[in-house]
C-alpha cells in the first residue's frame, strides 16, 4: 500500500495560511520550526497527512499560471463529509467558491486561499 503523506509548497506567511486551513478544515498544526536555508515551516493537517508550508529566509516571487507551468501545483484536493457545511465556513471566512460540479462519484467546488493556492473540495457522500 502507498499513501500520500504530505505536499510542500512555498508561502510568504506559513503561520497565517496554517491558521486559515485549521479554521476551514478542522485541521491542526502538527509541527512548526526552522527549515532549509534559515527559513520556517509549518506542517498542518491530520494525524495521517499534512501540508508543509515553507517560507524561505528571503524575498519570494509571485507564482505564474500553474496550469501552464511544468511542475506547477494546480490545486490541492481535500475530501470532506459535508460539502455544504464546509463551503459555508469558506464563504464566511471571506473566500469565493467557484466551478461547482456534480459528477460521478461526488460533488465539488474550488476556491483560492491566500497566496493564490487553489483547493478543490469534494464530497463522495450521497444525499
Amino acid at each position: 500500500m502507498t499513501v500520500l503523506e504530505h505536499v510542500n509548497f512555498t508561502v510568504s506567511d506559513p503561520e497565517k495560511i496554517a491558521s486559515t486551513l485549521c479554521q476551514l478544515f478542522d485541521w491542526h498544526i502538527r509541527w512548526q520550526g526552522s527549515a532549509l536555508g534559515g527559513g520556517r515551516s509549518v506542517h498542518v493537517g491530520s494525524e495521517d497527512n499534512y501540508i508543509a508550508l515553507y517560507s524561505p529566509n528571503k524575498e519570494i516571487a509571485d507564482s505564474c499560471d500553474n496550469y501552464s507551468t511544468r511542475g506547477g501545483l494546480n490545486h490541492v484536493g481535500v475530501v470532506v463529509d459535508n460539502l455544504d457545511e464546509v463551503e459555508q465556513r469558506i464563504l464566511k471566512a471571506g473566500f469565493e467558491t467557484f466551478s461547482h460540479a456534480d459528477y460521478e462519484p461526488g460533488r465539488r467546488f474550488y476556491f483560492h486561499i491566500e497566496e493564490g493556492v487553489e483547493f478543490e473540495v469534494v464530497s463522495y457522500q450521497h444525499d
